[in-house]
């Protein structure tokens, strides 16, 4: 809130523009998007949604003149300029609706964009765990859950959007080791009434078509892993086959090699040095994270290029101060389950 006060009175004031000349920036700005459109009443999570497409069309419009919106492969020209203002415009994990809705807005700019694909949603759709733990809790019947075994306390749902309780049961899977999220996924199920999400997910996702037709678009495209892991909870032969896994699907149906890589979930501990090596082996050149800052040329982690969300509740005060001042608006403030939206942190850190 106190961020959208200033924001919007910078904007207001003209001092955004001001303060943006005199503490000009210099560096990268990964910016992160998963879903554009509405959420609606969904019942998967509806805190996935970044952008309405009209927000996103002039979030894209406004940047286009402000910065040099650039892909991956031209990180190592800005590095070796070691000046200038540079973001990259990026989506995780593959959904449909970045083809159909985020595509058209960035194909009427005329601005890149880069997509990190989760090969396994494409390859076999599917229901991804937090979607499922979502539909668990507002298609259920019940007031609440007790999972004694896996959670200190019973999780009452809230009405009317019982999205506190999507929020806990989310950051009980993401505390697990890998071994032990697909138990606690039945016990949710079990608990709620609801059992398991039904096989199948038309329309959720991507097919490779549409990300080639991206592609061939002028748009990036990099790996985000098969199965969206957390990969840093994973031994470092199960996160190479992640990684490898998902490069090999890439390179099969694209035709190039996964130089580009996003850590699901993206925080600190997100990935460790078992996961850098990993890409490594993989021929990867850039691996990008997600709990916000940016990146100066003094300050270069080409294994963690940093990301900061922009959310369903990002104004466009908000985003324009977030591009023109990200040492203020683009902080790192770590949250260990990044990947989320703010409304799925809360209660989390």
């Amino acid at each position: 809130m106190k961020e959208k006060l200033l924001a919007r009175v910078l904007g207001a004031t003209g001092l955004r523009g001001l303060l943006s000349r005199l503490a000009r920036w210099s560096g990268v700005l990964g910016l992160n998007y998963h879903r554009i459109g509405e959420a609606g009443r969904s019942v998967y999570d509806r805190a996935l949604w970044s952008a309405t497409a009209d927000g996103f069309d002039a979030q894209v419009g406004w940047l286009k003149s402000r910065a040099d919106v650039i892909r991956p492969d031209d990180l190592p020209a800005a590095l070796a300029a070691r000046t200038g203002r540079y973001v990259l415009i990026t989506f995780d994990d593959g959904y449909r609706d970045n083809y159909t809705a985020a595509l058209p807005v960035l194909r009427r700019h005329g601005v890149p964009a880069t997509f990190f694909i989760a090969a396994g949603f494409i390859d076999a759709p599917h229901v991804p765990w937090w979607d499922e733990i979502a539909w668990m809790v507002r298609t259920s019947r019940k007031a609440g859950v007790e999972l004694p075994a896996w959670l200190p306390a019973p999780v009452p749902f809230d009405e009317p959007d019982r999205q506190r309780a999507v929020i806990t049961l989310l950051r009980g899977y993401r505390a697990l080791p890998a071994a032990s999220t697909d138990a606690y996924l039945r016990a949710v199920g079990e608990a709620a009434g609801t059992g398991r999400h039904p096989s199948g997910a038309e329309g959720l996702w991507m097919s490779w078509d549409m990300i080639l037709e991206m592609r061939a678009s002028g748009m990036a495209v990099g790996g985000h892993t098969v199965n969206h892991p957390v990969l840093a909870r994973m031994s470092r032969e199960a996160q190479r086959h992640e990684v490898a896994g998902c490069g090999r699907r890439l390179e099969a149906e694209l035709g190039e090699p996964m130089r580009s890589f996003s850590y699901p979930v993206g925080g600190p501990d997100a990935f460790n040095e078992d996961t850098r090596a990993c890409l490594r082996e993989a021929g990867v050149r850039y691996g990008f994270s997600y709990y916000g800052g940016f990146r100066t040329f003094d300050d270069w982690d080409d294994l963690d290029v940093r990301r900061v969300p922009v959310e369903s509740d990002t104004t466009l005060d908000c985003f324009k101060a977030l591009v023109s001042l990200p040492r203020v608006f683009a902080r790192v403030d770590y949250v260990p389950h990044a990947d989320l939206p703010r409304a799925r942190r809360e209660g989390r850190t």
